[in-house]
């Protein structure tokens, strides 16, 4: 049975306009007449049985079904888009992996490393688009993805990476115009928050051994890395995981005042479908970042 799918002609002037909500700008981009817009559009409608735009005057929005049309056809293309792309530049040899991963770990640790893995395997691709909730892989273009959190992924099968260990960071600077003598006067720095972890400080100064302290006070940002650069212009003292500093404490740039380390009971997972499993393209991918997963873990260890 033929399939019910409208042209791909269609599904593009749709998009377009969508992105737009303007059928002039879409015809400018297709580089075709706004007519030719207009009846494409048109004939996808009709298909439909639904209009897609509320047509007022000279001006265009979508209807509510219209948004999730779009939003929905402009997955679908960018995903053609990604397969046509990966054939022409792989001629049938190597592949493309397409990956999800938390910010900060992405540009921090793992980016760093993939000259190695390259060097190794030339002839795959590693797309990287940052995501940090999980998703269900049925729903997205992604093969794999890197999470913080636990194992536990439904229909997916999950390889532990490291732990994280969270410690106090700051610019000799700051720590030299305040000396700190002990875990509790890190306060008078001011402490800078990660916006998801906004009990960290908290915890660390637990561990740490002070209690009764104020350690929900200072300014918060979205990711760490933004930590790290915020403690690098002297704004005040982070908690942030061990292995995103360490070429800054390595250099003097950032120094740890107490190197009291906040265990995280969750931590790094490679985590891909189950039915990718047998992916030849995928598993040189899962092997290797394995391995450097255990080289990072033994520099741990005293």
């Amino acid at each position: 049975m033929r399939r019910k799918i409208p042209s791909i002609e269609a599904l593009q002037a749709f998009e377009t306009a969508a992105r737009y909500q303007s059928f002039t700008r879409a015809a400018e981009e297709l580089a075709l007449t706004q007519s030719a817009v207009c009846k494409q559009i048109a004939a996808l409608e009709e298909m439909l049985g639904i209009p897609l735009f509320h047509r007022i005057k000279r001006r265009v929005s979508l209807t509510e079904a219209g948004q999730v049309y779009a939003r929905e056809v402009r997955e679908n293309l960018d995903r053609m888009e990604r397969s046509t792309l990966s054939i022409m530049a792989h001629q049938g040899s190597g592949g493309v992996i397409e990956l999800a991963s938390v910010p900060t770990f992405a540009t921090r640790w793992l980016i760093p490393r993939l000259p190695q893995f390259y060097a190794a395997h030339p002839n795959i691709t590693i797309n990287i688009t940052t995501r940090s909730d999980p998703f269900i892989f049925t729903d997205t273009v992604f093969d794999a993805s890197i999470h913080f959190g636990s194992g536990v992924w439904p229909g997916a099968h999950a390889d532990h990476l490291f732990g994280e260990e969270m410690i106090p960071v700051c610019s000799p600077a700051l720590l030299e115009r305040q000396p700190c003598p002990r875990p509790e006067d890190l306060i008078r720095l001011k402490l800078l928050h990660l916006s998801a972890r906004h009990d960290a400080w908290h915890k660390w100064f637990a561990a740490a051994g002070a209690s009764d302290l104020n350690a929900m006070v200072g300014p918060r940002y979205e990711l760490f890395s933004m930590l790290v650069e915020a403690a690098r212009a002297h704004m005040g003292v982070a908690l942030v995981p061990r292995f995103l500093v360490q070429e800054e404490i390595r250099s003097g740039s950032l120094v740890t005042p107490f190197d009291i380390p906040l265990q995280s009971e969750m931590g790094y997972f490679l985590v891909y479908p189950e039915n990718k499993q047998a992916s030849t393209t995928l598993q040189a991918f899962v092997g290797w970042l394995l391995g450097q997963a255990e080289q990072y873990r033994q520099t741990l260890q005293p």
